[in-house]
Order: structure tokens, then sequence, then C-alpha cells
């Protein structure tokens, strides 16, 4: 099968060729601020867990914080790769700052989860009923940007 007849029958099948398939701009930066991420945040936790005496007070903000930065910037290349593995090929690929928001409500559910346990009143119904209600957000969100976008195509 030649080349130009492996294009033709991709476009009919609606599905992009290598050359025109690319990841989008923005997704790039947003893999590069991913590892920047990953980066201060893991390593803040390891000098900060390693070096530190466990206290109450600018420690543990100083501990929530590297933690939502770590969590969330390991979420955001499986986010999204989710993102793009899941959406159907004649809809477009969400923007950044959805994959974002996606992977930063994954950090605050860890984070909540670890302030939680301080306390030790955490329970699985407990982080069952947190992940439930962020997640119905994050639908609701959604739903509604893909409704804006909907509306602004017809």
């Amino acid at each position: 099968m030649s080349q130009s007849s492996r294009q033709a029958a991709d476009k009919q099948r609606n599905r992009p060729t290598p050359a025109t398939s690319s990841t989008p701009p923005d997704h790039i930066g947003l893999l590069v601020a991913a590892l920047v991420m990953m980066g201060i945040g893991w390593f803040g936790l390891y000098q900060l867990v390693t070096t530190t005496l466990p206290r109450i007070g600018g420690e543990l903000w100083l501990f929530f914080i590297l933690l939502l930065m770590a969590i969330t910037g390991t979420a955001i290349p499986v986010v999204r790769y989710i993102n793009v593995r899941f959406t159907p090929l004649d809809i477009e690929v969400p923007p950044g700052g959805v994959i974002v928001r996606q992977s930063v409500w994954i950090g605050l559910f860890v984070v909540t989860c670890a302030w939680l346990q301080i306390p030790r009143v955490l329970s699985l119904p407990l982080a069952v009923f947190l992940a439930v209600v962020l997640i119905v957000v994050e639908i609701f969100l959604r739903s509604r940007e893909l409704a804006a976008e909907r509306d602004s195509f017809a």
C-alpha cells in the first residue's frame, strides 16, 4: 500500500495521519511544567522529611504545599494520557487548562486525605465520599465547558 493511498484511507476513517497528528503546543509546555513540579515537589518532600523534625507549624504547611506540587506534577502526564486516549477522534483534545485542573483535583484529594490522617479521622468511606464529590464537581465543570463549545460552533 503506497503512502498516498494510506493517507486517503486514514482520511476516510477520520483518523489523523502521522504528518498531521501532533501534540498541541500547550501540552508540550504542560509536560515541561509537570517535570519541574515533580522535581521540586518530590525533592522538597525528601529534604523536608529527612532534615526537619515533624512539628506543627511552618513545616506542616510546607509539607502540604510540596505534596500538592509533587502529586499534581506526577498526575499531569497520566491525566493527559487518559484524556488523549479516551477522547474520540472527531473531537478536539481538551486544552491544557482542563488537564491541569483535573490533576490539581487529584493533588487536592491526596493533600486532604493526608490532612485528615493527622487527627486519625480518615476512613475509607470518607475518602470515597471525598473522591466522588471531586469527580462530580469536575463532571459538572467539564459538561458546562463542552456545552459552551458546542454552542459556539453552532
